[in-house]
């Protein structure tokens, strides 16, 4: 039979996790070089006197800028107050200090100050025939350090995706440049997330996991590490409480979230990502938790292409969870068990709002590393199933 050609570059980014982490920046900047950091992280954040003391009692005698306006899906304005934060502050590192939109945040604020260049003529677009082009970013980039405190594929991935809230438009840059060196789980600071956003983020690397498996490509490496952090979110996810479960839980699914980034780099993701880019900013939740509830949906429009992928998939499933051969049946149950709302009308998604969020999907580059392509029709038919 023939081989497919695959081409798998492993990330070179270190990881540190585990009870004194944090004790281990100090050696670790020195060997990226970092003397003169800026710190990006949300006002919930900077607020918080204990997160504040072991930022800087681990940066030592450092003099650290801080940006603390960091917001939920990275809008350009504060992006843009970022990158000039860096600019101005000589920085020669950044280090991001929280979740998801942290992370983001602070790889686009590197990208920006880098480039110095409207970030349009920097963003991923479709060309004159039609075709995805991420340009070429050419500038050095200041090194990335990610001190993490929920758990988010951003981790490891090279793309930041900012949200301009005057044309709600998602801009997507992408930078192999900027992606972290450097992710430290230390469960000091994974304890003081609030409990729901440890789950939502969660939720978004479980989905993210089951749409990388149902890939097409030949890719046993980048499965493998799908397929172990699949399995770290199922063990660990139910067993968060009001509190947010315990120390080794939280810094396991941070765990499980770098392998999810990681390997979903190489498969891709799925229709249930680009959906969510669309329809979580304008839902009353998060973006994670409105893609696991598309993933059902989005997982049965693709079973007559990838129905030997979800049996597969469907095996890491506890036992006493459904039929293997039914994976939607199989996310279903398990997102119920997790309290998830079942429908986008129940995270205030109107009908009349479905067609612009279909628009806004076909421009993402998500949608174009799918398994089974999809057109406006059966994007439409999708959302419609989950509403």
């Amino acid at each position: 039979m023939p081989v497919p050609f695959v081409r798998h570059a492993g990330v070179a980014a270190r990881a540190v996790w585990g009870d004194g982490a944090l004790a281990a920046l100090d050696g670790e900047l020195r060997r990226l070089g970092i003397t003169r950091p800026v710190a990006i992280c949300a006002r919930s954040v900077a607020a918080r006197a204990d997160v504040m003391d072991m930022l800087h009692e681990a940066l030592g005698d450092r003099p650290v800028a801080t940006f603390s306006d960091v917001r939920e899906h990275s809008p350009l304005p504060q992006v843009r107050a970022a990158a000039e934060v860096l600019a101005e502050s000589g920085a020669d590192g950044v280090i991001a200090v929280g979740g998801g939109s942290a992370v983001v945040t602070a790889r686009a604020a590197t990208i920006l100050a880098a480039e110095r260049k409207d970030i349009r003529e920097l963003a991923t677009h479709r060309d004159a025939e039609g075709r995805m082009i991420s340009p070429r970013l050419l500038a050095p980039k200041l090194p990335n350090v990610v001190l993490a405190t929920t758990p988010t594929t951003a981790y490891a991935k090279a793309g930041a995706a900012v949200r301009d809230p005057e044309a709600a438009e998602r801009l997507a840059l992408f930078d192999p440049k900027a992606r972290a060196q450097l992710v430290v789980f230390d469960p000091m600071l994974a304890r003081t997330a609030p409990a729901s956003l440890v789950s939502s983020a969660s939720l978004n690397m479980f989905a993210m996991a089951i749409d990388g498996m149902q890939t097409t490509a030949d890719n046993p490496l980048a499965e493998a590490l799908l397929s172990q952090g699949l399995r770290e979110v199922l063990a660990s996810l139910p067993a968060l409480d009001a509190d947010g479960g315990d120390d080794r839980e939280r810094v396991r699914l941070m765990l499980a979230a770098l392998l999810v980034g990681q390997g979903s780099d190489f498969a891709g993701t799925g229709i249930a990502q680009a959906l969510s880019h669309a329809v979580g900013p304008i839902s009353t939740t998060a973006n994670g938790v409105v893609e696991a509830m598309l993933l059902p949906h989005t997982a049965r429009f693709n079973r007559d292409v990838t129905g030997r992928s979800q049996a597969r998939i469907a095996e890491d499933f506890p036992a006493g969870t459904p039929d293997a051969r039914d994976l939607p049946d199989a996310i279903g149950r398990f997102l119920a068990s997790s309290g998830v709302p079942t429908r986008l009308r129940d995270v205030g998604i109107t009908q009349d709002q479905l067609p612009d969020a279909v628009a806004h999907t076909l421009g993402d580059w998500s949608i174009t590393r799918v398994p089974k392509p999809a057109g406006e029709a059966e994007l439409l038919d999708i959302l419609q199933a989950a509403w």
